[in-house]
């Protein structure tokens, strides 16, 4: 591996472990899902539609035969149903090596889950807080175990406030605004985790990784907006493959000279695309109150208690 570059030549086998990609069935989530398989990692792809995950699957299969992964239903809107998939699981698997906290939703209208969250701090923040909880006994017993939580540069205009953490009635409200607080949230829930694993002694890694300007469906809110339309071109002349946004990701989840609590990004201008290394977040998110307030409402609301004490 040189120094200046990482590509999927330079991901160790993987042969024996198991991974969990959730948002598995397509953009970033189905490449790392391509990228573990082809390693040898037994893959379950986690996806909201049963049919759309199997189709990817499918299309995986068809390239690579040999590849190892089990669909299985995840709906982050619904508790119900992130608490159904972590029993189904550790019923069914007794480790757990990668934990991709991949799937979520940008710049929607304003909405709720099913549990009557803001959409997009609902799905990307505290949909995967709660899996990450319920599947964390399985990590703890697995060695060199990691947890991996897809940001995005946009957490950079993300501001916490825990007095309308949600945007109750839509107060305040604007896609932008919530989704860079979701995003900034993931990276919160991040060091916060890093910094229980590492008093607890637990060898298990937290980290983040943001794939820069990836051409996926994320975007599909704006795509009709009329600035989007006048700029898409130089838009994609800036940004890069799935296959390549999905790298930092994938790096994280497998690089063994990467320390917990690591961030990466595209090594390019303002890190929109290039290959992955690690970059530095904004200062905001390494704020450890709003790290334990978050932790505490995101227990609070989820009704999860997470098996990691401060």
């Amino acid at each position: 591996m040189s120094l200046n570059h990482w590509g999927m030549e330079d991901i160790p086998s993987l042969k024996n472990k198991i991974a969990i990609v959730t948002g598995g069935n397509g953009g970033l989530g189905y490449e790392a899902v391509k990228a573990f398989a082809i390693k040898g990692a037994t893959v379950i792809m986690a996806s909201r539609s049963l049919e759309r995950g199997e189709k990817a699957r499918d299309s995986i299969l068809r390239l690579y035969p040999e590849a190892a992964i089990d669909v299985m239903s995840l709906d982050l809107e619904d508790l119900n149903s992130v608490k159904e998939f972590a029993e189904t699981f550790n019923r069914n698997y007794h480790r757990l090596d990668i934990l991709l906290n991949n799937a979520g939703v940008m710049t929607t209208p304003y909405g709720r889950t099913k549990d009557g969250f803001e959409l997009q701090l609902g799905i990307n923040h505290l949909g995967h807080f709660a899996l990450t909880s319920l599947l964390f006994d399985r990590l703890k017993a697995t060695d060199d175990s990691r947890v991996v939580n897809i940001s995005s540069n946009a957490h950079k205009s993300g501001k916490m406030d825990f007095d309308n953490l949600m945007f109750e009635e839509g107060k305040g409200y604007s896609p932008m605004k919530s989704y860079g607080r979701s995003k900034l949230a993931n990276l919160l829930f991040t060091y916060e985790l890093q910094r229980r694993i590492e008093k607890e002694g637990l060898d298990v890694k937290s980290l983040a990784a943001h794939p820069g300007g990836a051409q996926t469906n994320l975007s599909r809110h704006i795509e009709d907006k009329l600035l989007f339309k006048i700029l898409s071109r130089p838009l994609r002349m800036m940004t890069q493959s799935a296959s390549q946004g999905a790298l930092p990701g994938i790096r994280a989840a497998t690089d063994p000279s990467i320390e917990g609590g690591r961030y990466l990004g595209p090594s390019g201008f303002m890190e929109m695309k290039g290959d992955p290394v690690i970059v530095k977040p904004k200062t905001e998110a390494f704020d450890v109150l709003d790290a334990e307030k978050l932790w505490e409402e995101s227990e609070r609301l989820t009704g999860v208690s997470f098996p990691v004490t401060r």
